[in-house]
């Protein structure tokens, strides 16, 4: 019987144990993980090097657009996407060099206007043809297309591009 007391009180120790490294493991992944960077940028299908899609379509001016005629930044938007409104006064007053096409879905004559004067607005339903053609899901996107038509790079913020931004 002394051996049997022995045993449970042993395992009984060996467990408390057990269950306060496995609490010190939890608590010090947590706090690794907090200082890890974590990646903020859109989940795109299209990386660079790339080839964008085809598509036809028409600007709000009723200008044609194509893979063709396309090269420069382009910004996918939304009507319902708060980081979309806060990101495109920036967009249209970036001062580089590049074309610029903004996509914009859903109805939001607001971001249209404020996009119109320094960009080419296509103005379109969810999944419409830019977005499938860049097999874009996800707003604010950010694509900068070169005279081939490959995606050269891609971010959901205008710092993520190699160009430079207004502050």
């Amino acid at each position: 019987m002394p051996y049997l007391a022995a045993a449970v009180v042993l395992i009984g120790l060996l467990s408390v144990l057990n269950l306060v490294l496995t609490l010190a493991l939890v608590r010090r992944l947590r706090e690794q993980g907090a200082t890890q960077p974590r990646d903020t940028g859109p989940p795109v299908a299209l990386g660079p090097g790339s080839q964008v899609g085809e598509f036809t379509t028409t600007t709000t001016e009723g200008d044609p657009v194509s893979r063709e005629n396309l090269i420069g930044l382009v910004g996918f938007f939304s009507a319902g996407c708060e980081p979309c409104h806060d990101l495109a006064p920036r967009f249209a007053r970036l001062t580089t060099g590049l074309p610029r096409l903004a996509v914009v879905t859903g109805d939001d004559p607001d971001l249209v206007a404020v996009l119109s004067p320094a960009a080419r607005v296509v103005a379109e339903e969810d999944g419409g043809t830019v977005s499938r053609a860049f097999q874009n899901t996800w707003t604010p996107a950010l694509y900068i297309v070169d005279g081939e038509g490959r995606v050269a790079a891609t971010g959901g913020r205008l710092e993520d591009l190699p160009i430079e931004t207004p502050a």
